[in-house]
């Protein structure tokens, strides 16, 4: 069987790798498809939609829709193809999190989304377990900050490729299922999360198609102490510390958002307005993007 991402297999992986380079966008510009309403996609906004995410693992919706309503990323997730929603801890009942800066008191204050701070590269989910990785996501803007809070967005399977492309051990190292472990998080009642160890690069068994788990951040990280990992770790800082043509910088305004298959993605610091604050919604999903086989079509 074919594997790309089999090291034993190169030609395999030089066919993915060129048919890949041959197809990703240029531009942020490229990612975007206008749609009348997310929540009730017409066949042809679905079909250019998955397109997109199939050839670059992310899309960008535009529509008019600027009504601030939670069900917005939940319906449009549907009509994609996921289902298996990831109510974290801090998600509020329905599943959805609320991304805004949060009160000076409750949980959400001591967790940096819920701040104005920039956030470094990352995919989401990196603490989560093998066994329950967030595979899709979908990031919806009801309101922008008054200035700032743009998003840089890049396909993982690039980082993938500019690191095998520089040394295919590295890639191993980062395969390797102890390569990135996070430290337990404790609370006043001891421990509320499991040290969680595991791989960066690794192969979904459903879809055999390559999922990444990754921080850029250098506090509640331990990585593997070998030269090798050490080396690759330091190659993927510099690269996405970098201006590499696979990056895309924009800004989500109302009505916008981020479906993707869990790509790397940052965020610039802000400044709010006091009257209208920045407020996104953010769905986490265990599944991949697909093309649903059931299920009504808005013509």
């Amino acid at each position: 069987m074919q594997n790309p991402f089999d090291l034993a297999q190169p030609l395999a992986y030089q066919r993915w790798r060129d048919a890949k380079l041959a197809r990703q966008p240029h531009q942020a510009s490229d990612l975007i498809v206008d749609v009348a309403d997310p929540r009730a996609l017409s066949a042809p906004e679905r079909e250019a939609l998955l397109q997109c995410c199939e050839v670059a693992n992310m899309a960008i919706y535009r529509s008019p829709v600027v009504s601030e309503d939670k069900a917005i990323p939940i319906q449009l997730a549907r009509q994609l193809g996921l289902h298996q929603l990831d109510g974290n801890w801090l998600a509020d009942e329905d599943g959805i999190s609320p991304i805004a800066v949060a009160a000076p008191t409750g949980e959400r204050t001591a967790f940096i989304p819920y701040t104005n701070r920039p956030i470094k590269w990352h995919t989401d989910g990196y603490y989560h377990p093998e066994t329950r990785p967030i595979k899709g996501m979908v990031l919806h803007c009801v309101r922008p900050a008054r200035r700032g809070g743009d998003t840089a967005l890049m396909n993982h399977e690039m980082a993938y490729i500019a690191l095998r492309e520089a040394n295919p051990e590295w890639v191993r190292a980062l395969m390797a299922m102890d390569a990135m472990t996070i430290p337990a998080r404790l609370d006043d009642d001891g421990m509320a999360r499991p040290e969680q160890a595991g791989p960066v690069f690794m192969v979904d068994a459903l879809s055999g198609q390559l999922h990444m788990r990754y921080t850029a951040r250098t506090r509640s990280i331990v990585w593997k102490d070998d030269a090798t990992t050490r080396d690759a770790v330091a190659f993927l800082a510099d690269f996405l510390a970098g201006d590499s043509r696979h990056f895309f910088r924009l800004r989500l305004e109302a009505g916008m958002g981020l479906v993707c298959n869990n790509v790397l993605h940052d965020r610039a610091g802000f400044n709010d307005d006091p009257q209208a604050p920045r407020l996104l919604y953010r769905a986490r999903y265990l599944d991949r993007l697909d093309r649903p086989t059931t299920g009504a079509l808005t013509p």
